[in-house]
């Protein structure tokens, strides 16, 4: 029964029946952790055979460049290739770092701040205010480097296509909105894929700032548990056409592919771009690991058959998001308590519960042994508004730790629902 249709009598006797589960939960000593989007053993096993590509000294050549010595700031061409046919870019236009690209992201806010970009007039750092356009729900870490940077966050709202555009494009008349972060397919946490339609007024805004930044964070690009891969446009050619050449840079990375602690990460952009960023590159390093690059050429090979890993990886994170979204709708969907998206690919189930609930609930969940993602992660300043979003993180645990799981989520929502319906 809906509990916002119930009586203050029958209001009590549930939370009565509630509470008793709730405790009951909580006798079971619990510990089980739901806080990030990580890859589960059955996948880090799945892929470990990576670790056994390069076994002799004649495989460490690629293109005639022996990969164990110094040299090739941007990467070996072969992972530039590879790169290129995943992202459908140039070759020219990726470098290839190394296995994080929240480093790449980080690095090139930070040298906007110390050099400039290529269009600036001046350093980031000797600017009044910096101002920052950031989508939410989104991405913690994104907004952990704005406010590390000191920079001012303005909260874009999240539609079924992507961000808000006629708030995005309100805000970009001013010249110290400096950027805006996006993550393009299966954003996080909600798992929506921006609409083409949302896509070209990105390419083609005109924002005040001349060295503005979109920061292109299509981190689950291929990434599809459910379904067939679902092909994406490029986000560096519609710039280019649109006259934005240099308005964008593009990351990806393989830590949801093989090893996250053991991948590739690249960032892409145009070749004006990539010409300046080299040059305050190579002063920081004389190149990345480019054994790990040719390793994973090696083994994916090509988008075909990296396509075909990501398959095997579904069908093991399939099962998981299924028993998150099962319990969901057996045990709170008649409640009238919260909704939730139900995404197709990415790492997370974005769930909004009525206004006020979501800190409560977290809490409660900790209480009975179940750590996730804290409440208000997913705006800025880590400040929900209305205090009801929560990222629910299925990867990691085995299918029966995440039904355990979702049991206890499902009961303190419900116990911290009555509790506030009863005040």
């Amino acid at each position: 029964m809906n509990y916002t249709a119930m009586d203050m009598q029958q209001l009590k006797d549930e939370h009565a029946r509630v509470l008793a589960q709730f405790e009951d939960l909580k006798s079971r000593g619990l510990k089980l952790n739901m806080a990030r989007g990580k890859p589960g053993k059955a996948q880090l096993d799945m892929v470990s055979d990576i670790l056994k590509v390069m076994v002799e000294p004649e495989q460490c050549v690629s293109d005639g460049l022996d990969v164990r010595n110094y040299g090739e700031l941007s990467g070996i061409s072969a992972a530039k290739r590879l790169f290129a046919e995943l992202l459908g870019c140039r070759e020219s236009q990726i470098f290839v770092g190394g296995n994080a690209s929240l480093t790449l992201m980080y690095d090139t806010i930070a040298k906007a701040y110390t050099h400039g970009l290529l269009r600036s007039e001046k350093p980031w750092a000797k600017l009044d205010t910096v101002k920052w356009l950031c989508p939410a729900p989104g991405y913690d870490r994104h907004f952990a480097i704005c406010q590390s940077f000191g920079m001012e966050m303005i909260t874009i709202p999240m539609t079924a296509d992507g961000p808000d555009m006629d708030e995005v494009e309100k805000y970009i008349k001013d010249p110290a909105v400096k950027g805006m972060w996006c993550v393009p397919k299966y954003s996080n946490p909600e798992g929506i894929i921006y609409s083409d339609a949302t896509i070209s007024r990105i390419a083609a805004m005109k924002p005040a700032a001349p060295d503005f930044l979109l920061m292109w964070d299509n981190a689950y690009c291929i990434h599809e548990f459910d379904g067939d891969f679902v092909p994406f446009p490029d986000i560096l050619s519609l710039c280019e056409k649109a006259g934005n050449a240099d308005m964008v840079f593009e990351y990806a990375s393989t830590s949801k592919i093989t090893l996250p602690g053991a991948g590739v990460a690249v960032f892409a952009c145009s070749e004006a771009n990539m010409e300046y960023m080299e040059k305050l590159l190579t002063i920081q390093v004389i190149s990345y690991d480019k054994t790990n690059q040719l390793r994973h050429v090696l083994y994916l090979k090509d988008k075909a058959n990296t396509l075909a890993l990501m398959k095997r990886h579904a069908a093991i994170m399939k099962p998981k998001f299924d028993a998150v979204l099962a319990a969901l709708e057996r045990e709170i969907a008649p409640l009238g308590i919260a909704q939730w998206k139900t995404p197709k690919g990415g790492y997370f189930v974005s769930l909004d519960t009525k206004e006020g609930l979501a800190k409560r609930t977290l809490a409660l969940c900790k209480e009975a042994g179940v750590v996730m993602t804290g409440a208000g992660a997913t705006f800025p300043y880590g400040k929900d508004p209305h205090d009801s979003n929560i990222r629910i993180a299925p990867s990691l645990p085995p299918v029966a730790e995440l039904e355990q799981a979702m049991e206890v989520f499902c009961t303190c929502l419900k116990l911290a629902a009555l509790e506030q319906l009863m005040a």
